[in-house]
Order: C-alpha cells, then structure tokens, then sequence
C-alpha cells in the first residue's frame, strides 16, 4: 500500500499529513463538546427563580460553583447586574461570544485542511504530468503507451488522494459547526431568560411602588 502511494509524488506526504491532523482535530472536538454541558443541571430554571425572588446573592453562588459555559457567562452577568441594561447586554454577549469561540476552536484549521488538500493533490497531479511529458520528450517522441499511461495514472493519483481527504474532513467540519451554532442558539436563549428575569424584577418593583404610593395617598388625603 505505501509503496502504491508513493508512486504519487512527493506531495504524498503532506497530504497523508494532512489527513492524521484532520482526523486528530476531529476526534479532539468530538470529545470535547460531548463533554460540555451548555446549560447545567436546571441551571437556567435555577437562576431565574432566585432572581425573580430578589436572591441575588444565592443566584450567583449557584452561578460561581457552575462549571458550565452557562454558568461561566451568568457569573459575569451578575457581577453587572445592578448597571445600566446596555451594559449587562453587552457584557452577556462579549462572554457568549468569548465561549462560541472556545467551543468552535480548532474548525478553521479543520476547515483550511479540507480547502488545501485538493489543491496539493492538483498540484501534485500537475508535476506528475510535467513529468511524464519530460519523459516522453526523452523518448525523441517514440510513445509508448504502456509507459504514457503510467505516468498518467500516478500523477492522478495525488488528486485521487487530496479528494479523498477533503471530503470527509469537510463532512466533519459542517458536523461540528452545526453542533457549535446549536450550543451557541442555547446560550443565546439562556440570556434572553436572564434578562428577563432580571426586567421581571424591576417591573415588579416598579408596579409594587406604585401600588405602594397609591395606598399612601388614599390614605392621607
């Protein structure tokens, strides 16, 4: 088999290369967002119920202890919850954006090996036919076909194998992206539900007072 292969060229290599970082890339994404657990154990739920009953400071214990990316993005939160609402939106995005990140490294790496592979096998198949054609000039043009055909298969070959790598490394990397973006759609919803916690608690306030100050009045006219 890899005396097959090395009749490729020397492009062989760096493709071969390509394919066991591809796959090691894969493998190491694949585990890893298996083990990630975006949103905890009812962590959400968790949040949203201490909010609501003004538990701050037992809402970002439960928040501090999580381990998750959820928690990890509610930590911040809370450390901002008390300014201004432009702020606690963007600190909510700048740290759902900071985990996307950490959940989608490595993808463009994957993604560049499945874009340069057929490109090294093109190239390999280019020196292969430069080759058989210096050959072929050598002969002083008596062809022989045996001898054309060949070289013709070999310098193939390299392209044969960059296709063989690309396409799968692309599959994998359209897999994990899908399963980033619906990690990423489950953050997304779990701060929509934190900010609105969070505006429950001041539009309830806000109702409370004035139910407040409509009692205070009727009361001293």
């Amino acid at each position: 088999m890899f005396d097959f292969l090395a009749k490729g060229g020397v492009l062989v290599g760096p493709i071969l290369l390509c394919s066991v970082v591809a796959l090691a890339l894969f493998l190491e994404r694949l585990i890893r967002l298996s083990r990630v657990k975006i949103r905890g154990n009812g962590l959400v739920s968790g949040i949203s119920a201490h909010l609501k009953n003004g538990e701050d400071h037992q809402a970002y214990e439960v928040a501090s202890r999580d381990t998750s990316p959820m928690g990890r993005i509610f930590t911040q939160a809370m450390e901002v919850k008390n300014q201004d609402r432009e702020t606690l939106e963007a600190v909510l995005v700048h740290a759902t954006e900071a985990e996307t990140r950490n959940l989608s490294r490595y993808l463009q790496a994957l993604a560049t090996i499945g874009n340069i592979t057929p490109l090294l096998g093109l190239l390999g198949t280019v020196l292969g036919m430069i080759k058989a054609f210096m050959v072929i000039q050598e002969m002083g043009g008596k062809v022989n076909a045996a001898v054309l055909a060949g070289g013709i298969w070999e310098a193939m070959l390299t392209t044969a194998l960059g296709l063989a790598v690309a396409l799968p490394t692309m599959v994998a990397h359209s897999y994990l992206v899908a399963r980033v973006d619906r990690y990423e759609a489950q953050l997304q919803d779990g701060t929509v539900t934190f900010l609105k916690s969070i505006g429950f608690r001041i539009h309830g306030h806000v109702h409370s007072g004035k139910a407040h100050t409509h009692t205070h009045t009727h009361a001293h006219p």
